[in-house]
């Protein structure tokens, strides 16, 4: 009888010893450790981030991803990416965002204990991006805000490309949109001074990036005015100094930030004055075969209108919608 009651004993010891170590091994399974990708590829809408899983705390990676929000602290119950599973790095693509917001994105991994998450960045979207993914500096001038570069885009904003016309007499015959580069000198001009399009390119709708338009006459009147009339804005908006602006560069302040730069332009074909004059077209025509630019010139410090044939070609600004 004690041979049996020891013998009991001992198996219900046994079986408690083996519950003990089964329970502690499940104890031992915990979250995930990860950290967060830095953003990169960030545009008006999209972004890119990811995330590297170094240890799955014991237990398998079931989904992992990225999460975002406008909040400092987001969560799967946010936006959020589905990357796959298991440990190791990984890329998300973060699709769907609002222009010109600022999010904050971590990293998460799920396993069978739960989720954790990796460290938090913030990003910014951008505001003003072209058809070819160009981002441009933007200023507030007033009540409006300014592209503070030249716009340098080869496609319309619905991503189609605006035809490119080197030939001269080509380019004098065109009804119909198109653009070039200063003396077809794409890698000396485009990123300072833009590119040169006719005036049909700018009746589009279609050049300036989504959300920004080719202002009027009444949007470069508004400008104007607020930076003091004609004789006064046209130092305001140009670059200072003599970098890009040939001598004097009468009375150039930039204090506006609108930083003008002198394109130059493409006159009955011929390409002249980059360096001395800069002019950008309104969308506003005038009549059938012309249309309003606004014009600087290097020895002026005010600010010109001027009827200009629609086939020239002038710089862009865009204003936002």
């Amino acid at each position: 009888m004690i041979k049996k009651t020891s013998f009991l004993l001992y198996a219900l010891i046994m079986g408690l010893l083996v519950l003990s170590s089964s329970c502690k091994k499940d104890d031992a399974n915990v979250l995930a450790v990860l950290t967060t990708a830095e953003v990169t590829g960030i545009m008006r809408t999209t972004a890119v981030s990811g995330g590297d899983i170094t240890d799955d705390g014991g237990a398998a990676i079931i989904i992992r991803g990225v999460c975002w929000s406008t909040n400092e602290t987001p969560t799967i119950n946010d936006s959020k990416t589905v990357d796959g599973d298991g440990i190791g790095s990984f890329t998300s693509n973060i699709k769907d965002l609002e222009a010109n917001t600022t999010y904050y994105v971590r990293a998460y991994a799920v396993n069978s204990v739960g989720t954790n998450y990796g460290n938090a960045f913030s990003f910014t979207t951008k505001d003003c991006v072209d058809g070819d993914g160009n981002i441009y500096e933007t200023v507030i001038i007033g009540n409006q805000t300014w592209m503070a570069e030249n716009l340098k885009t080869t496609k319309y904003s619905d991503g189609l490309a605006i035809p490119l016309v080197t030939d001269k007499d080509a380019w004098l015959g065109l009804t119909t949109p198109g653009y070039c580069w200063y003396d077809h000198d794409l890698t000396s001009h485009a990123n300072i001074y833009g590119a040169l399009y006719n005036w049909y390119t700018v009746n589009t709708d279609k050049l300036c990036p989504t959300g920004w338009h080719a202002p009027t006459n009444a949007d470069w009147t508004t400008l104007i005015t607020y930076l003091g009339g004609a004789e006064e804005a046209g130092g305001k908006l140009k670059e200072s100094g003599t970098t890009h602006w040939d001598e004097p560069n009468q009375g150039a302040t930039n204090e506006s930030g609108f930083t003008a730069l002198p394109g130059g332009m493409r006159y009955n074909g011929v390409f002249s004055s980059m360096r001395r004059t800069g002019q950008w077209w309104t969308a506003t025509q005038d009549d059938t075969h012309t249309a309003l630019a606004i014009y600087l010139d290097s020895a002026e410090s005010d600010v010109m209108k001027s009827e200009n044939n629609k086939t020239n070609g002038f710089s862009v600004r865009c204003v936002k919608n």
